[in-house]
This record gives C-alpha cells, sequence and structure tokens, in this order.
C-alpha cells in the first residue's frame, strides 16, 4: 500500500494510493459506517495492525468510483506534524564519510530534525541568507516505525517498521559546523526537512538494503547510490537505538546520505533560490522541491 495525507478544498485528509487515484480513507469509513477510523495517517500507524489489515478491505468495498484523482490533490508530508523530532544518521555511506574526511565510524552517529522541519512535495526550501548562506542536499531513506520498543533485537528489527518514504536531509553547513559540532541548529532550520511523496508500506519495499537512491539539482545528477552501502543497516539502526531509549509507533528515522553531497565538491557547490531538487528512491517516489527567496 502507498499511503499519502493531501490537501482538497481547504480539507486535509488521507488515503492510499492507487493507480487510477487516492481513495480518501475517512471518507470511505464514514460512507460505509465504519466508526473509529483514524483521523490522521499518524494515527493509523500508531492504532496498529488489526487497522491496518482493514484498509485492503475498505479499498475494495469503495471501489473506483470513490478514488480522487491525484492531479486534484496537494500532496502534503506523509506525517506533517511528527510525533517527535526525526531521528537522523550522519556518515552512514562509507563513501559519504571519506569525501568529509572522515573515517567510516564505528557506531551509529546521530541528531534529529525538528518536527517544524517538515515540509511535503512541492513545497519550498526557503533559502534565507539572514539564517544560511550554505544550504546543501542529502537524500535519504526514511524509516517510520509502527510498533515502538526497548532493546529490539536485529532480528526482529524489521517486524517494527510500518514503512518508508523519501526524506532529503537539507543541511544548512555554515550553521552545522559553526556551533563546536552541534549539529541541532544545522539540520532544524524551517523547511530542511522534506517528506514524501508517500509511506510505502514494509511489505511491498522487503528489503530496505537493496534500494537504488539519487538528487538531482535542476535536472543534474549530484547522488546516486543504493541502500546496501549503508554502514548501518535499518535493522541496526532500530536495534542500536532502541537499546538505549524507547522507541514509538509513528517514530521517523532518515537513514543517511550516500556521497555526492555539494559541500564536498570542488569547488562547493550550495542550493540557490531557483533551483529545483528531486530526491528519488526506487520503489518509493521522487520528492520535488524547488528553492525559494524568503517572503518579504
Amino acid at each position: 500500500m502507498r499511503y499519502a495525507t493531501f490537501e482538497r478544498d481547504g480539507r486535509v485528509s488521507w488515503g492510499v494510493v492507487q493507480a487510477g487515484g487516492v481513495l480518501d480513507l475517512p471518507a470511505a469509513a464514514a460512507a460505509t459506517g465504519l466508526a473509529g477510523w483514524p483521523e490522521t495517517l499518524l494515527a493509523f500507524i500508531q492504532a496498529g495492525p488489526a487497522w491496518w489489515e482493514r484498509t485492503g478491505q475498505l479499498a475494495a468495498a469503495a471501489g473506483s468510483a470513490s478514488l480522487l484523482p491525484l492531479s486534484g490533490l496537494r500532496l502534503l508530508a506523509p506525517v506533517p506534524q511528527p510525533l517527535r523530532n526525526v531521528f537522523a544518521l550522519g556518515l552512514n555511506y562509507a563513501e559519504h564519510a571519506a569525501e568529509g574526511g572522515h573515517d567510516a565510524p564505528d557506531a551509529p552517529i546521530y541528531f534529529t530534525k525538528a518536527t517544524t522541519a517538515v515540509i511535503g512535495p512541492d513545497e519550498p526550501i526557503i533559502a534565507d541568507p539572514s539564517v544560511s548562506q550554505q544550504l546543501d542536499w542529502e537524500v535519504e531513506l526514511g524509516v517510520i516505525l509502527g510498533a515502538g520498543g526497548r532493546r529490539i533485537s536485529e532480528a526482529d528489527a524489521l517486524d517494527h517498521v510500518f514503512g518508508y518514504t523519501v526524506i532529503h536531509d537539507v543541511s544548512a553547513r555554515d550553521l552545522q559546523f559553526a556551533r563546536s559540532g552541534q549539529w541541532f541548529l544545522g539540520k532544524s532550520f524551517d523547511t530542511g526537512c522534506p517528506m514524501g511523496p508517500w509511506i510505502v508500506s514494509a511489505d511491498e519495499i522487503g528489503d530496505p538494503q537493496n534500494l537504488d537512491l539519487c538528487l538531482r539539482v535542476n535536472g543534474v545528477e549530484k547522488q546516486s547510490s543504493n541502500t546496501r552501502y549503508m554502514i548501518f543497516p535499518v535493522a541496526k539502526i532500530v536495534e542500536d537505538l532502541s537499546s538505549v531509549l524507547t522507541l514509538q509507533a509513528g517514530d521517523i528515522i532518515s537513514t543517511g546520505t550516500p556521497s555526492g553531497i555539494g559541500g564536498s565538491r570542488e569547488p562547493p557547490e550550495f542550493l540557490q533560490p531557483g533551483d529545483v531538487t528531486e530526491a528519488e528512491v526506487a520503489g518509493i517516489g521522487l520528492l520535488r522541491n524547488p528553492v525559494l527567496s524568503p517572503s518579504p
């Protein structure tokens, strides 16, 4: 299943993306008299497998006549207001570590991105020179947990995953490296976490360690790799995080970026107003965002 959050005629809802359009699941549930259907995609994720399994039945009962044309919807981030900060990994691809002059880490390196940084497909990344003059690109595989827990084993970790999305970890390099290695501000500025275009359920993806991913700026490829080159795979990340803190259903993890970032190029390249970024992960989709100057 592909789950999307969208806006239509001023109303925000969510549903399943199908070949002929999008089925508004809360509306379909109401039409069939199914009480208690979750009003948001996050609430649906948190509701657990018993609710997830009803999606196919509801879609079959609604039929194709209930589908909304995708062209008439404004897609939002699948989880526009995450449960808490997005967990993110630094230096999780060896070539990316090397391009920055670092050795491959012996253990995962974590930071977080503030929930207010999240934007959806086609929403603008704001290049505000009063905040940063070194906005950089980073395509990443996003993981959405469907079940939390503490001390989750690597062998069981993927059973805790609801699905996957595309995350663009836009990074303000000048802020990131200006404060003695405190990455938080440089990773958390408003509009710095594009996400989408939807969440693809874990059963459709299968192995998350065999997905091509790439990023283009103005149609020019800047990054291209495969998730098999992660130093710490998704299952290991879930195990490691949960060994220290309790994970929760709805938590989002951004798993690191491959080589090809702008800051490591000669000369360095950074995003400018007028640019268009396209972050893509095979089997999930393409996340497009323009770069704009701040409004007056």
